[in-house]
């Protein structure tokens, strides 16, 4: 059993899809004997991830910021939700929680953290395997950028690597257990110059 950690989206302006996604990908979490690990909302792809996984029973565990609970978005019904007092405690305490991480189309808010998550694997700060499932292809002109960013020799090809992209959510599991409780995803951490270099790449 695994904790697995979805960062997905919370607009309900999206295709209805999306939200279909989130709950198939919720089951398949559930039916591999697997919990949730979330942003604690009931709204959108990421309120029909945590149904999917309970509805297949197994436990959900959301993390919600503080300033987010006068809106009315916590997840009544999640097993666990704790509440941060904001969204770096908030990351923080999902990425401690889990053991692996899947990225679901989203908006800027799943982008920062499929970034950071990223970051952290290729400059070993945690070994943890990272999974993006774009069934739709939202993600491509991302994935074409890492591309171009590795050609130019912005990102280093073992980092553009550290992330697995797959459009079926079966590929998709399939990935993120395969880097769970064995070898590392990640590469052997880089010399301490490249380090630098990774971190100075990631701010802003």
């Amino acid at each position: 059993m695994a904790r697995v950690c979805v960062f997905c989206a919370s607009s309900e302006r999206i295709d209805p899809a999306h939200v279909d996604l989130g709950y198939a990908v919720g089951a398949e979490i559930a039916r591999r004997g697997h919990d949730l690990v979330w942003g604690g909302a009931s709204v959108s792809t990421m309120g029909s991830v945590a149904r999917g996984v309970r509805d297949g029973g197994r436990h959900t565990l959301g993390v919600i910021p503080e300033v987010m609970l006068p809106l009315e978005v916590a997840d009544p019904d999640a097993d666990e939700l704790v509440v941060t007092l904001d969204m770096r405690e908030r990351k923080g305490r999902m990425d401690a929680a889990a053991d692996g991480f899947l990225a679901l189309p989203g908006g800027i808010g799943t982008l920062e953290e499929l970034l950071e998550i990223w970051v952290g694997v290729t400059i070993g700060i945690h070994r943890k395997p990272v999974v993006v499932l774009d069934p739709s292809g939202v993600y491509a002109p991302l994935h074409d950028l890492v591309d171009r960013l590795t050609a130019q020799g912005f990102v280093r090809p073992e980092a553009a690597r550290a992330v697995t992209w797959e459009r079926d959510v079966g590929d998709a599991l399939d990935a993120l257990e395969s880097g769970l409780g064995g070898p590392p995803l990640a590469p052997p951490l880089p010399e301490p110059a490249d380090v630098v270099e990774e971190i100075l790449e990631a701010e802003p």
